[in-house]
């Protein structure tokens, strides 16, 4: 029988306070030392980009005259990376018993530090292999979220973090950054938008159907505001849900086209191989 790890501690303790996620973020707003030691052990040197969902916004893109689309970006972050692990299922939607969307579609870690990943949470995979599950996660319907973030160095308790880029499949309900709007900006401002990309309502063909506002957004930015739908541009970090659940094209996607390399390199420039 094998022994328990750090990490399955780690996965035991975190699906017990999962569903206390709101309220340990929301006190990052009213101490300012308990923000601190928060930030310092779960999100130091963070930066990390939400890349939309692109199954159904592609025509959208493609109709503007851009043959970019925002997934290559992760697809071509894979392409460079020599050391690919695939998590066996995604600890969010476990934690949260996820009905809605497929729990064993895990995330995807690159870099040298991921070789040290317990083999028991993950497998060591094949560039074919996570491009495979970029295209599952977009068929499922969930957007991703790409960059350095430390709470995943910190529970599977590997190092060094500037070594390892987590590539999530995130949910409008189970995600672990729905605590977005909890958090105090000094944290929540590391997630970003991909530069670029603009989400817009259109009024003439919204039926206020309401679905957009059914627990869609990851970050809670759409209302409805005297009759209309609204999102809140300043707020909005673009993830393309609201644009898979509307039927009516009422709201859509831009992405103001930009070269790859612009952004891949950014990501590149996140893994430290040198300190291994």
């Amino acid at each position: 029988m094998r022994r328990p790890r750090f990490v399955d501690l780690s996965i035991f303790t975190l699906k017990y306070i999962f569903n206390w996620r709101f309220w340990i973020a929301e006190i990052t707003k009213k101490s300012e030392v308990y923000k601190k030691i928060v930030d310092k052990l779960f999100f130091e040197d963070d930066e990390i980009i939400v890349v939309p969902n692109t199954i159904n916004i592609n025509k959208k893109i493609e109709s503007e005259g851009s043959e970019f689309l925002p997934t290559v970006i992760i697809k071509e972050v894979i392409k460079r990376s020599e050391d690919i692990v695939i998590m066996n299922s995604c600890l969010c939607r476990t934690s949260n018993n996820c009905k809605d969307y497929p729990q064993d579609l895990g995330c995807i870690f690159l870099g040298p530090t991921a070789r040290k990943i317990p083999s028991h949470i993950g497998k060591i995979a094949t560039v074919e292999e996570a491009l495979a599950q970029v295209d599952k996660a977009d068929e499922a319907g969930l957007s991703h979220i790409i960059g350095r973030n430390k709470i995943d160095t910190v529970w599977m308790n590997i190092r060094p973090g500037k070594g390892l880029l987590t590539i999530c499949h995130c949910c409008p309900c189970c995600c672990l950054w729905k605590v977005y709007p909890n958090l105090d900006e000094d944290i929540s401002g590391k997630l970003e938008k991909l530069e670029g990309v603009e989400v817009k309502v259109h009024e003439e063909n919204c039926r206020l159907c309401k679905k957009c506002l059914d627990e869609v957004c990851m970050f809670n930015v759409i209302k409805l505001e005297n009759d209309k739908i609204t999102i809140d541009a300043d707020k909005c970090k673009g993830c393309g849900l609201c644009v898979n659940a509307c039927k009516f094209d009422a709201i859509t996607i831009d992405y103001a086209e930009k070269t790859i390399d612009d952004v891949v390199n950014r990501m590149e420039d996140l893994i430290e191989i040198k300190e291994l």
